[in-house]
C-alpha cells in the first residue's frame, strides 16, 4: 500500500513527521494546489499534499483538484486518506469530533471534475455508485477503534460550492435531502480518485455546528474545536499507518 495523505483546513503540514523530501510536480493539468511532501509518519513513508496550500490560500472553488490527484497517482500511490473539515446537521457526532463519510451529494458547480471528458482522454461515465473505497473505511475504522478514538462510521457528506458559509435555510435544504455533514472540497477530488484508479476515504473532521444549528458564532465553534479534531484525525491516521505495515 502506497499512501497518499491530503490535508484540509487545519491540516496543511503534517505534525511531528519526518520529512524526506518535497518535490514540485507540473502535470498535464497543471501545478499541484502545493509541492508534494515524502515524509515518514508513524514508521512509514507517505506522500503528503496540502489542498489548500502551504499558507491556506486558495479557496475551494479554485483548487487545482485534477493536478492533485494526477501528481498523487503518478508518484505511484494507489491510497488516499483526505481530512477535510466539516460542519454537522443534527447530534451524531460532536463538534470537535471525526466522522468516516459513506455517501456524498454534490452541489458544486464549474470546477474542472473529470479527467474522462474526451479531451486528453477518452469520454467514459465513471461508477461512482460508492463515493468512498469500502475496504478503506473499514480499515480507518478498526484504526479509530485500536487508537481509543470514537469515529462516526456513516455520514452523507454534502459538498458545497463556498468559499462563503450556508445559510440556514441553505441547511434546512440539506437536511432535507439527507445530509449530515457539510463541506466545500470532497467533491471532485474523490471523484478525481476514482477515475485514477485510487482507492479514497475521506476522515471528517468535525469543527462546527452547520448555520441555524449552534449556540456559538459558527467561526468561534471553528477556532474552540479544530485542536481537538485535527489531534484525533491524525491519531487515527497515525494507528491505519501502524496496522498497514
Amino acid at each position: 500500500m502506497n499512501v497518499a495523505i491530503i490535508g484540509g483546513t487545519g491540516v496543511e503540514s503534517w505534525p511531528g513527521a519526518e520529512v524526506i523530501e518535497q518535490r514540485e510536480i507540473e502535470t498535464p493539468y497543471g501545478e499541484p494546489s502545493a509541492p508534494l511532501v515524502r515524509a515518514r509518519v508513524a514508521d512509514t513513508e507517505v506522500w503528503f499534499l496540502s489542498r489548500h496550500g502551504l499558507g491556506h490560500e486558495i479557496a475551494p472553488h479554485r483548487i487545482n483538484y485534477r493536478a492533485n490527484i494526477d501528481a498523487i497517482a503518478g508518484l505511484g500511490c494507489d491510497t488516499v486518506v483526505a481530512l477535510n473539515a466539516v460542519g454537522i446537521i443534527g447530534d451524531a457526532t460532536p463538534v470537535g469530533g471525526l466522522a468516516l463519510p459513506d455517501q456524498l451529494i454534490d452541489y458544486t458547480w464549474g470546477r474542472e471534475c473529470t479527467y474522462l471528458d474526451g479531451d486528453r482522454e477518452s469520454l467514459d461515465h465513471l461508477d461512482f455508485t460508492e463515493p468512498f473505497d469500502g475496504a478503506l473505511r473499514r480499515a480507518l475504522i478498526a484504526a479509530g477503534a485500536a487508537a481509543g478514538i470514537a469515529v462516526a462510521s456513516t455520514g452523507v457528506y454534502g459538498v458545497t460550492q463556498g468559499p462563503r458559509l450556508e445559510t440556514r435555510a441553505e441547511v434546512d435544504r440539506l437536511e432535507r435531502d439527507g445530509v449530515t455533514l457539510i463541506g466545500m472540497t470532497a467533491m471532485p477530488e474523490a471523484a478525481l480518485a476514482c477515475e485514477r484508479g485510487l482507492d479514497y476515504a475521506c476522515v471528517a473532521l468535525v469543527v462546527n455546528a452547520a448555520a441555524g444549528r449552534g449556540d456559538a458564532p459558527i467561526h468561534d465553534d471553528l477556532v474552540g474545536s479544530m485542536a481537538s479534531a485535527r489531534y484525533q484525525a491524525t491519531e487515527l491516521v497515525r494507528s491505519f499507518l501502524r496496522a498497514s505495515r
